[in-house]
């Protein structure tokens, strides 16, 4: 309860002072002749007063978090606790398939780094004295053969070109026993039916693994968008690019956070910087880290 104490040199006076300031519910619990005028007691009952409600503001983001630009609710969920345990409890971390089952096949927008992505595993796995079956479905961007080509001349590999599902199917009928197979795909705007339906239609006809290769520095709304389609057509692993020029990796949160796992992510320019294992802690300490990553080849 509210209580006010008015003056005033009479009643009149007194009621329009308790009226102006606690409002026409108040009470008046006494009221007495003073010198010089009257002396009144009111009370506002506090429940009869409007309650204002301000907006809960948003947890702010983590130290180190905010130049990430993460999508907000995520940064909320990471501002709660540890950062390793919380992108642990958020994000899926899971190791990135190397084609000795299913085929890999690298799937993304143009230019994500599919091509440069394809050369470093083909080079991991030939150095671990497992040669890959490697194909491009490429036909489309200027060069783009010719690039891989250069790299699997470079690894004594031979590859092959198909642009039909049926073409990789027969292409990859000459896979030897356990043999990994790698493919380049060509670049595929996803929200485009035509194009989300040739990739599919390729990867169907292989039973291919489809990991999504995205870079860094993406717009994150954009980012989470692009991997949720990517998922629509079977896409299951995010393979990052450009980590090692990225300032602001919010677009490759919110890809992983739309459901993709995280296992390795290209964190230099050259088939020789290969991949870097990616997990919770890693990209923790990516994330609070400087501006700018070291080399992690």
């Amino acid at each position: 309860m509210r209580l006010r104490l008015f003056q005033a040199a009479g009643m009149a006076e007194a009621m329009a002072a308790v009226r102006a300031e606690l409002g026409p519910d108040a009470v008046i619990l006494d009221s007495r002749r003073v010198k010089g005028g009257v002396e009144v007691t009111a009370a506002l009952d506090r429940a009869a007063e409007p309650v204002v409600l301000a907006p809960a503001a948003p947890p702010s983001p983590a130290p180190g978090l905010a130049r990430h630009n993460l999508p907000a609710a995520l940064a909320a969920r990471l501002s709660e606790g540890p950062l390793a345990e919380g992108l642990a409890a958020a994000l899926r971390f899971a190791p990135l398939p190397d084609g000795r089952g299913r085929p890999l096949m690298l799937v993304g927008p143009p230019g994500a780094g599919k091509t440069l992505s394809c050369a470093k595993l083909a080079t991991r796995l030939v150095l671990a004295g497992a040669p890959p079956l490697v194909a491009s479905t490429d036909g489309l961007r200027a060069g783009a053969a010719e690039q891989l080509a250069a790299f699997t001349r470079l690894l004594g590999l031979p590859l092959a070109m198909a642009t039909e599902p049926e073409m990789l199917a027969r292409a990859l009928a000459r896979r030897g026993p356990a043999q990994p197979v790698l493919i380049d795909s060509a670049g595929c705007d996803p929200f485009d039916a035509v194009q989300a339906a040739w990739l599919r239609g390729m990867a169907l006809a292989i039973g291919a693994e489809m990991v999504v290769v995205m870079p860094a520095g993406l717009d994150p709304a954009e980012a989470a968008e692009t991997a949720a389609a990517f998922m629509a057509l079977g896409a299951r692993h995010l393979l990052p690019t450009r980590l090692d020029a990225a300032r602001r990796l919010g677009g490759v949160l919110a890809a992983a956070a739309a459901g993709l796992a995280l296992g390795e992510a290209g964190t230099g320019p050259g088939v020789a910087d290969g991949l870097t294992p990616v997990d919770a802690a890693w990209l923790a300490q990516r994330l609070a880290g400087p501006p700018r990553l070291e080399s992690a080849a």
